[in-house]
């Protein structure tokens, strides 16, 4: 199984415009930015079968520039474990109980997502996730603590460099 780490993209600041985090939406330069991301990543052969989700707006809106490049279903779910503040061990979980697939991408927050992934690896400290930033982890089986290994990590201007 492929699983593929999404941070989402560059999100507007919170302030007194954005007073409820979970509300920001992602702002113009974060839209142009991932989409050109996942046109590059899908042109180096990133595709998989479902694409789970954060419920909240700027992981969602993520996902739903992600879905017509990565998959030919183009449908996103939205896990409740991949939202802020929930613990890796038990997103980890949940998306192993999850119907099984050869590849997925979650898209998430920090620090979550890069607890995540080292939950998935068995790392002692989490992995550093830039807005936008993608990482790859491959699994033998399911998703499982500490089985995970990972193949690629790549920051947005890694991805973007001419």
């Amino acid at each position: 199984m492929r699983v593929y780490l999404v941070r989402h993209a560059i999100a507007e600041p919170r302030g007194p415009v954005w007073p409820v985090d979970d509300d920001r939406p992602l702002t113009p330069r974060g839209i142009e930015r991932m989409r050109e991301i996942a046109l590059r990543l899908a042109d180096r052969g990133v595709q998989v079968e479902r694409i789970w989700s954060s419920p909240i707006l700027r992981a969602r809106q993520t996902a739903d520039l992600l879905a017509p490049l990565w998959t030919t279903g183009r449908v996103v779910d939205e896990v409740a474990e991949l939202a802020t503040g929930c613990a890796p061990a038990r997103a980890g979980e949940a998306l192993a109980a999850r119907p099984p697939c050869a590849s997925v991408a979650l898209v998430g927050h920090e620090p979550q997502l890069g607890a995540l992934a080292a939950w998935m690896i068995g790392a002692e400290a989490p992995l550093p996730f830039k807005k936008g930033g993608v990482a790859r982890v491959d699994f033998a089986d399911g998703i499982a603590a500490g089985e995970g290994k990972l193949a690629w990590l790549v920051t947005p201007k890694l991805v973007l460099a001419d």
